[in-house]
């Protein structure tokens, strides 16, 4: 007897130690947990609502079903705008959005999603897990009872569909555009009129003439949605954000009450998305972009002065945000320091060899 007692003693010890290995064995300890997640999406994009669904699935296969998190379309448990309010006060459990949706609330919460003219995919990640922004993020979201994961990320998106062609900056004045957070804000310096519209209300906007312009993502989704029926100009680039990151925020309340290996499982479906769904658009834009061209759809690029304009106004507002909100004043000196970092490395390298490979290929295509 006291041989077998030593030996149950010594293996739950040892199981101890093995925790991070054995983490479904260890589910089966824990109570079920069920949560909700509200997303901003249609359940047609595939995409992005597709990646919503696989962060919950993935939840649930690491495990072994004792954490389940449903997902929603956007606007069936909460409107959009509301998405962020939501989480804060506990009405649902955790979200799916681009959270520069929510600058009326605080226009700080835009360096989790990009700023305009900002850093790629690739920089924000590095900065968010590597430069100090996590934790910058963190304290600004903590004042919401909200605890922030990066869950994803569009990349470069598009500039928009426009029903009239973009000339020259003269162009922008009385626009009226679908675009949301901080490329909106910048817009509304260059003379348009940005307008907060849901993604499911966009076609029929355009398609009734309320608005003469807006932007998505990029051509998978944006074909998805019609846009390309209903206007004819697509622009690039999307200088409105670097790349798009997408976040889940999670209620603190709910978050904390999780078991540690929940937790882990979360934060590893997360880190999975933000790979995943990226690498899928990177996959799927390509041939949507040549099918929307040959359906008739004019590829065109921002003028000259209309990019130098929208960059030169960004610069000012990130310094009247940093005057009027002690959050953005907060963060932006990090962000601002890392990206200048970020761009000597990315010119030296990456921008050297693409800039060179792109132009043979493109004598060859």
């Amino acid at each position: 007897m006291e041989r077998r007692s030593f030996l149950l003693k010594s293996a739950t010890v040892a199981g101890v130690g093995l925790a991070a290995v054995a983490a479904p064995a260890i589910a089966q300890n824990n109570p079920s947990v069920r949560w909700r997640m509200s997303t901003g999406w249609p359940k047609s994009l595939d995409t992005i609502y597709g990646s919503a669904e696989a962060l919950c699935k993935r939840v649930s296969e690491l495990t072994e079903g004792k954490f389940e998190i449903r997902a929603f379309p956007g606007g069936e448990l909460v409107p959009y705008a509301q998405n962020m309010d939501a989480i804060s006060n506990g009405t649902v459990e955790c979200n799916h959005v681009l959270s520069t949706a929510f600058v009326g609330k605080n226009t700080a919460v835009t360096f989790d999603t990009g700023l305009s003219f900002g850093m790629n995919a690739r920089q924000h990640n590095s900065w968010v897990h590597f430069g100090g922004g996590l934790q910058l993020l963190r304290d600004m979201y903590s004042q919401y009872n909200i605890v922030n994961f990066v869950a994803g990320n569009v990349g470069v998106q598009m500039g928009g569909w426009f029903r009239k062609e973009i000339k020259d900056l003269s162009s922008l004045q009385g626009l009226k555009m679908r675009i949301g957070g901080i490329g909106g804000m910048v817009l509304s310096k260059l003379g348009a009129v940005p307008q907060q519209i849901p993604p499911s209300d966009i076609y029929s906007s355009l398609e009734k003439g309320t608005i003469d312009a807006a932007e998505w993502i990029g051509p998978y989704d944006d074909e998805k949605l019609g846009l390309n029926k209903v206007a004819p100009f697509y622009y690039s680039p999307g200088w409105f954000e670097g790349s798009a990151s997408l976040t889940t925020m999670v209620n603190k309340d709910a978050w904390e009450a999780l078991p540690a290996n929940f937790k882990a499982a979360f934060e590893t479906a997360c880190n999975e998305q933000t790979m995943l769904s990226l690498a899928k658009y990177d996959a799927l834009n390509p041939a949507a972009l040549r099918k929307l061209v040959a359906e008739g759809a004019k590829l065109r690029y921002f003028p000259k002065d209309v990019m130098k304009a929208a960059y030169d106004k960004s610069q000012e507002l990130w310094a009247e945000l940093s005057e009027s909100n002690a959050d953005f004043a907060k963060i932006y000196p990090s962000w601002k320091a890392f990206q200048e970092q970020e761009a000597s490395w990315f010119r030296v390298a990456e921008s050297a060899l693409d800039n060179f490979t792109f132009s043979e290929l493109g004598k060859r295509s």
